[in-house]
């Protein structure tokens, strides 16, 4: 019997921008809270002895930065925005105890389309 796989990844966006650079980040100097987020997630997750189906993972850009801090649950690609504590715990909640995407965290469309097809990308690029 092997090693059980987790039902959830988050993905976690930790990328931070040093002070006076011209795009946004997800961890921002300047809000303390962002610097926390992982942390935090990974603390509930601990709480609500789930930590063992729910892989969280730090990542580098995840290329939403005006709408961070991000983060990105699999599966599904549901991207969630704007996350603070409080929606953390809901998304916990809702999302991976209940199955129910929180929409009102979700990322607008407008931001996050349908997800690109690699023969569409090789096509695109020139290739076969």
């Amino acid at each position: 019997m092997g090693i059980p796989q987790p039902t959830f990844y988050i993905f976690k966006c930790e990328q931070s921008a040093p002070p006076g650079f011209p795009k946004p980040s997800c961890v921002n100097a300047n809000n303390p809270e962002s610097q926390q987020l992982f942390q935090y997630m990974a603390q509930k997750l601990m709480e609500k002895g789930i930590i063992a189906a729910v892989q969280p993972v730090r990542t580098g850009c995840l290329n939403r930065c005006q709408l961070g801090p991000v983060m990105l649950v699999e599966p599904g690609h549901y991207m969630y925005v704007g996350l603070d504590k409080q929606k953390i715990d809901r998304i916990i909640e809702e999302h991976i105890i209940g199955g129910n995407p929180v929409e009102e965290y979700l990322i607008p469309k407008e931001y996050w389309d349908e997800p690109m097809s690699i023969a569409n990308v090789i096509k695109m690029a020139g290739g076969a």
